[in-house]
């Protein structure tokens, strides 16, 4: 049996010395290391394998660290404080309004996460742990899975081999460094990942869910690297890889909410076993409640300027509303416990078909406008629901990657390499029933990105990719800032670590 001979130990003293700031308090993330000694002799590849799984269905199912940072801090997902529900010392409110800092607790927590996992990973892709190939593999496209995170949100990206002792800081890739890391991680692990199609054995690393990401580092090698112009070459590679994930038989798949179920689809290409029961309860009312599972959390909204990206009656969303698919409806006849599919606005109904009200008597209609991120009541802004709760809270099918997402992507790369992408953007929306575009343009692409994959974590990185990030929308205070491109790195890491350096504005 392998294993590390000791148990992880952290640095201890600077947290004593920093005891007096609760806000800089080292926990024992902050510094990971292998032992006192230095000495590895490997970990068992299967276990730790599957404990690193588990960890990242674990990141991906919670709501308030990544999903937090790639959906809170966009137009997509705003979290008001109603009275003093939602409130959390403002955590919620600074991330959509970029005020955070870098001892916002959401950011350090993504930053401990997906460093670990990182850690994890290289214990496990070691030869000392004697993984298999198809191990080393799937081992390697979780930590390009997360080092994706890394270099996106943060630029840089520690890291320490499994044989460096405490008394070593763990050396800091720059971006591009990282970028190319993970590149080379990539494409070493597709050759001895499986070639599983359409199925439900999505749940682990695959060829396809590798060229996707492998697709992903290369639509945004331009941001990663700092070169900011596309480069033909990278766009051709994005466009091959999607084509070679079709081949794998993934495809476009008709019926868009049918998708969030745990059916086999033609679309899915990654999934984890999370609950999806955040995403369901975090917006919907007190009131709206399903049997035998739970009832809404009254938390996040979207803003009326991303839901106004769909087509249809502006200030309806009732069946016949003339919307397109994917903004789905409120029913009114008590269909799927009287929650909708989409975007809920206007007033709710339960699963009998009779108006809600709130807990003050008051008509339940969700109303598109907020009066602010302070001073809401039970009713305001327009709730997003993707996963219904008639399929379950907990349906074991939280998508991670899907087919859609590369159908984009091959789109964007295509235009970013002076080609029309007209005809894949009008496949996508005459199979969602919207209206096709007569000549799609890049605000286009990016806007039926966000039509598409609303929810699905892609938000905050298409806006950075497009040069939108930093762009006014409403309840945000800070505007035109392109330090705000990147988050902080987390105060305790660079006490722990003074190989880092802050990113700049922070």
């Amino acid at each position: 049996m392998k294993a590390i001979k000791l148990n992880k130990v952290y640095i201890w003293a600077i947290a004593l010395i920093m005891a007096g700031c609760t806000d800089l308090e080292i926990e024992q993330t902050d510094s990971i290391f292998a032992d006192l000694s230095g000495e590895f002799n490997g970990v068992e590849a299967g276990p730790s394998l599957s404990a690193l799984y588990n960890s990242v269905r674990g990141q991906i199912e919670n709501q308030e660290n990544l999903y937090a940072l790639t959906e809170v801090s966009t137009d997509e997902f705003v979290v008001p404080t109603r009275g003093t529900d939602w409130g959390d010392n403002g955590v919620w409110r600074t991330l959509h309004s970029h005020t955070w800092s870098a001892t916002h607790q959401r950011v350090k927590n993504t930053w401990n996460d997906m460093n670990s996992n990182v850690y994890n990973a290289t214990t496990i892709i070691d030869t000392r742990s004697s993984p298999t190939a198809q191990q080393a593999a799937e081992a390697k496209f979780l930590r390009a899975y997360s080092m994706f995170w890394l270099i996106d949100m943060f630029g840089q990206v520690p890291f320490r081999t499994p044989d460096e002792g405490p008394d070593v800081n763990p050396n800091v890739m720059t971006r591009s460094e990282a970028f190319d890391f993970a590149v080379t991680d990539l494409t070493e692990a597709i050759p001895n990942l499986p070639s599983t199609g359409p199925s439900a054995d999505l749940v682990g690393a695959s060829k396809a869910a590798a060229m996707l990401l492998l697709a992903k580092f290369y639509l945004n090698k331009h941001i990663f690297t700092g070169t900011g112009t596309p480069a033909a070459a990278d766009m051709n590679q994005v466009i091959s890889l999607v084509d070679d994930i079709k081949a794998e038989g993934f495809d476009l798949q008709a019926g868009f909410f049918e998708l969030f179920t745990d059916d086999v689809d033609s679309e899915t290409i990654f999934f984890t076993t999370s609950s999806v029961g955040n995403n369901i309860w975090n917006g919907l009312h007190y009131k709206q409640v399903v049997p035998d599972q739970a009832g809404g959390w009254n938390g996040f909204t979207t803003i009326a300027e991303f839901y106004d990206l769909f087509e249809g009656d502006p200030n309806i969303n009732t069946p016949g509303s003339g919307q397109e698919e994917r903004r789905g409806f409120v029913p009114t006849d008590g269909t799927n416990f009287g929650i909708g599919n989409g975007f809920l606005i206007g007033q709710q109904y339960d699963a009998n078909g009779d108006p809600y009200t709130d807990r003050t008597g008051a008509p339940l209609v969700f109303t598109k406008e907020l009066p602010g991120l302070l001073g809401n009541n039970e009713r305001t802004g327009i709730r997003v629901i993707k996963y219904n709760p008639a399929n379950g809270a907990f349906a074991n099918h939280k998508i991670v990657l899907r087919y859609a997402d590369a159908h984009l992507m091959k789109a964007e790369a295509l235009m970013r390499s002076g080609g029309d992408a007209t005809a894949l953007i009008n496949e996508l929306r005459t199979l969602r029933g919207a209206t096709p575009i007569g000549s799609v343009t890049e605000q286009d692409i990016l806007d039926e990105r966000g039509r598409e994959l609303y929810g699905e974590q892609w938000r905050r990185n298409d806006l950075v990719r497009f040069g939108q990030f930093t762009a006014p929308w409403s309840y945000k205070e800070v505007s035109g800032d392109e330090t705000k491109n990147l988050f902080p790195i987390p105060a305790t890491a660079i006490i722990s670590n003074p190989n880092l350096v802050q990113n700049p504005g922070y």
